[in-house]
């Protein structure tokens, strides 16, 4: 039987996009091989500070389940997505306003990325405001759920004297 701790993470876990695995381990099908989180779940944090990054795997997890449940495959995180998105990220910071994806993909393409799609977006504090947003609007919730996607990065950048404050860039890739 699963330790108290174990359950307590389980329990936790179903609150998120690891809920198969936090089943698992309540039910004692898996071990627990993790310790118990300590504080708010990462897509719960605020990002409104100099400090702040977004958890790039609690993103990859959170846009993989919502992919999976559309019956689409999960995604991968990439380093040279990353690197883009935050590049994007923090260009739209320092000009205190979001670009348009299309800029963004042609620039992806001529550095070897074709096919890429981005959403970029402004004003959402924690990655659940934005994966709420992107998942309700139509033109970003398409990039999440392109079938051709098996890659993506993921970053934000700060900018304490802009009305949006913090802005996003996902960028999804063959």
């Amino acid at each position: 039987m699963p330790s108290l701790s174990c359950r307590a993470a389980a329990l936790r876990a179903m609150s998120c996009p690891a809920a198969v695995a936090g089943a698992l381990a309540f039910l004692g099908v898996a071990g627990c091989t993790e310790a118990p989180r300590q504080g708010q779940p990462a897509f719960y944090r605020d990002l409104g500070s100099a400090s702040a990054q977004v958890d790039a795997e609690q993103a990859r997890a959170m846009i993989s389940a919502y992919r999976l449940n559309a019956g689409l495959g999960a995604l991968a995180l990439d380093p040279a997505l990353t690197e883009a998105a935050q590049r994007e990220a923090a260009a739209m910071a320092a000009s205190d306003k979001p670009v348009q994806a299309d800029a963004v993909k042609a620039r992806l393409a001529k550095e070897g990325q074709p096919g890429a799609e981005a959403n970029l977006s402004a004003g959402y504090r924690r990655l659940a405001e934005a994966f709420s947003g992107w998942r309700d609007s139509p033109q970003h919730d398409r990039v999440m759920k392109d079938a051709k996607a098996k890659r993506m990065g993921i970053a934000t950048a700060y900018a304490p004297s802009s009305k949006y404050q913090v802005y996003w860039a996902l960028i999804v890739a063959p």
